[in-house]
């Protein structure tokens, strides 16, 4: 009989022995024709441009250059999910304004699309920021921490959506909020 640590070592030994059997490489070509010929795909031929010499061929060759069709980008507001417009707040107060907007342009928003400040006060926000990433057709909250002025009156600012090639597009959106005194009681 076979001391334990050896019949261990053995059964380790099979076991490997079917793990390395089951990892075999068949390389088989895919091919689609009858005749054994392996299928490649078409390529574009390389052009020497140094090359001052012009061939001619008997029959002539045209490439018909097609160009692929321009996305389209439309930001459409959809509703004011906090301060609600006319909401009156405290002179200096932390305002975390949101808005739904959806999509419906057919470009997807990345990390190039921004939002920019164009009007009214700039509360204390950035003037430029990151448009949340959307995909084409979703809806997506746009969020700005901004501050209220600490003097009393009624304030709008006013925000666009720009794209890549900075040109601005869809509707603009905005926070119209008052500030009024806080009322100290005797």
């Amino acid at each position: 009989m076979m001391p334990g640590w050896m019949m261990a070592r053995c059964n380790a030994i099979i076991v490997l022995c079917f793990l390395l059997t089951g990892c075999q490489v068949f390389q088989t070509p895919i091919n689609d024709k009858s005749d054994g010929e392996i299928y490649r795909p078409p390529t574009l031929a390389v052009i020497n441009q140094d090359s001052q010499q012009i061939q001619s061929t008997d029959s002539p060759q045209t490439a018909e250059i097609t160009q692929m069709p321009t996305c389209t980008d439309n930001l459409v507001y959809t509703a004011d999910l906090t301060i609600p417009d006319g909401t009156e707040v405290s002179p200096g107060a932390g305002l975390d304004k949101q808005w739904e907007v959806e999509n419906q342009g057919t470009c997807n928003w990345n990390e190039n699309y921004r939002l920019k400040f164009i009007g009214g006060e700039q509360l204390s926000a950035s003037p430029e920021q990151a448009l949340i990433p959307a995909r084409s057709g979703t809806k997506t909250i746009i969020r700005i921490q901004m501050t209220a002025p600490q003097e009393a009156g009624n304030y709008r600012s006013a925000w666009q959506a720009y794209s890549p090639a900075d040109e601005p597009f869809g509707d603009p959106i905005f926070i119209d909020f008052f500030v009024v005194e806080s009322s100290t009681s005797p």
